[in-house]
């Protein structure tokens, strides 16, 4: 215990078990701010993409989530979810690895990065799931938040520090071959989740593939909590998506920053996470997990419109840190509260296909909201699209605030009932598996 000398008789990461998995998030975390920076800017400076193509370049890395959630969350509830976890830590940092030999061998172009944002979001799409279903194998459920602010603080401590490591990085060896430390630290982290035990019982699936998919459907459909906290999390992603396509080219296009110094500011994405991380636990036991979700969207939204006003100097890199510092503390406070009310609704053998159907739910008007963002930000202009996103937000967290079943949710809920798995399996299929 000597890398946490000031811990509490009851904090989490005494369980050896939750501190492995919170290494973990730490190391995946610490690299994937190199490529939160290196691949827009590989994108934006080495491939002078336009902001049409920028906005493509996220709807590739979302459009998986689309597609493959629902028969994903069906596979994920017949399989053990550790190994989903571990094997895809390591193919993303296979396909991380692929960006600088491309650059190598003359072949990066925007297709090439399409390529590699569309494999990373599939794999995000099914072991982004399964890492949400193993922290609740770890973790009892009445910590649930405990454990995603403690994740979150693990986030937002890399976000922090790994900014500013990597403006340097690509400063020094150029974007593309700065993924090669997130794809060692990517390999670091599949080695420490392999040596996790985690008791899981798999419940063979009888439903077929689409009537489960449908399952999944109406489970999210027939709970009130899950319908309202799905809609409002569809907008915020919309509007997440549209301002997050011009970030990068708003802080080197018009604040007229290079890669160093928009690293530097990334650090304020950092601070904010972090303050989210360490008062999201107590900002939900004060207000309640439902009103703490409204809050966070008001706070996006005044994110967004800090860039939206900034101007083209030293006052607009200001603001710009101001944007991603309140950003970080209002999407971490988010989902500190979001992850642990739709996981405490929800029985834990279904967990698997309400967590894909509700992040394909909620992600389905992020390839709007991407290729929106570019759209406006090319013929209206950048800052314009950060006034949409923050005028949005605002108007979401007012209408969030007046559904009574977020603005009177106080605790964590118990689960609902779920539909049983009553389909015989076919003559075909044998223990475990389903028909597609």
């Amino acid at each position: 215990m000597a890398f946490f000398p000031r811990l509490g008789p009851r904090d989490l990461l005494r369980d050896p078990v939750y501190r492995r998995l919170w290494v973990s998030v730490f190391s995946s975390s610490f690299g994937a701010q190199v490529t939160l920076i290196a691949i827009p800017i590989t994108a934006a400076v080495l491939l002078h993409a336009s902001p049409v193509q920028m906005g493509l370049l996220t709807a590739m890395e979302i459009l998986p989530f689309v597609l493959f959630s629902l028969p994903g969350g069906v596979w994920l509830d017949g399989v053990r979810k550790l190994p989903v976890y571990v094997a895809g830590e390591t193919l993303i940092a296979l396909a991380l690895l692929s960006v600088p030999l491309a650059w190598w061998a003359g072949w990066l172009g925007m297709s090439w990065l399409y390529a590699i944002a569309f494999a990373i979001g599939s794999v995000h799409t099914i072991a982004g799931s399964a890492s949400q279903i193993v922290l609740t194998q770890i973790v009892p459920r009445e910590r649930l938040v405990e454990a995603h602010a403690k994740n979150a603080l693990a986030s937002s401590s890399a976000e922090v520090m790994g900014p500013g490591i990597a403006g340097a990085l690509i400063r020094v060896v150029g974007a593309p071959l700065a993924l090669v430390a997130n794809a060692l630290l990517l390999g670091f982290s599949a080695l420490i989740l392999r040596g996790i035990r985690v008791h899981e019982e798999v419940r063979p699936l009888r439903t077929r593939m689409l009537p489960a998919m449908a399952q999944g459907l109406r489970f999210v459909r027939d709970v009130p909590l899950l319908r309202t906290m799905s809609i409002c999390c569809a907008t915020w992603q919309l509007c997440h998506n549209a301002a997050v396509v011009v970030q990068i080219l708003f802080a080197t296009r018009v604040l007229g920053l290079d890669a160093a110094s928009v690293g530097l500011c990334y650090v304020a994405l950092g601070v904010g996470t972090i303050s989210g991380s360490a008062f999201g636990n107590r900002i939900s036991m004060r207000l309640g997990p439902g009103p703490a979700l409204v809050l966070s969207f008001g706070i996006c939204s005044a994110a967004w419109l800090c860039g939206a006003v900034a101007p083209a100097n030293a006052v607009g890199v200001g603001l710009f840190v101001a944007m991603l510092l309140l950003f970080g503390f209002g999407a971490t406070l988010l989902f500190v509260t979001f992850i642990p009310l739709r996981q405490a609704v929800t029985p834990p053998h279904f967990l698997g296909r309400m967590t894909t159907t509700v992040r394909w739910l909620i992600l389905i008007p992020a390839v709007p909201g991407a290729l929106l963002g570019g759209f406006i930000g090319e013929h209206i202009g950048l800052r314009y699209t950060l006034l949409f996103s923050g005028l949005t937000a605002l108007l979401l967290a007012v209408l969030a605030w007046r559904q009574p079943i977020l603005r009177g949710t106080r605790t964590l809920p118990w689960p609902a009932p779920a539909p049983v798995d009553d389909e015989p399996p076919g003559p075909e299929s044998g223990p475990g598996e389903y028909l597609p």
